[in-house]
């Protein structure tokens, strides 16, 4: 995940500068592709801030999970409304930063909401993140797990 973000800068919901590199470290990694004037992404939202929550911030210790998220809104006004109105305490690229486009183009964006599962080095563990919360709920991350460590031994 590293070398995806490497030289980039995500921010946290204070709009404080996080470095990428410590903050995904040895994480599975959500990308969420969303908008605030999407209705599909405003209804997802929500569920994915209690997956987030029940997951990350509820559990002892946390799970090794982050969300990044990735704007398509229409403004940096509308993306910093929409990230402090309705996300959960995860980080966001940038609105103005261009990478996004080249994110959406890696990850085969052609519609928000999307939640795509990588590996902490951008292999995609599954690109259905959205589907598997909402049908599975938080075991579907036990899954993500399981694949990230069939990667690992693969690629080792």
């Amino acid at each position: 995940m590293v070398e995806v973000f490497s030289g980039r800068t995500l921010l946290n919901k204070e709009g404080e500068i996080v470095d990428p590199e410590e903050a995904l470290r040895n994480k599975v990694v959500g990308l969420y592709f969303s908008a605030g004037w999407c209705p599909p992404c405003r209804d997802f939202t929500p569920i994915l801030c209690d997956f987030y929550t029940d997951l990350v911030e509820e559990n002892d210790p946390p799970a090794q999970f982050e969300i990044v998220f990735i704007s398509s809104d229409k403004s940096a006004e509308d993306m910093v409304e929409y990230y402090h109105d309705m996300h959960g305490d995860w980080l966001a690229l940038p609105w103005n930063d261009p990478y996004k486009h080249e994110l959406k183009t890696k990850y085969n964006i052609t519609a928000v909401p999307k939640l795509v599962i990588v590996k902490e080095n951008g292999a995609v563990i599954t690109e259905k993140g959205r589907k598997q919360i909402r049908d599975q709920g938080l075991a579907c991350f036990r899954n993500w797990l399981e694949v990230a460590e069939i990667f690992q031994n693969f690629t080792d």
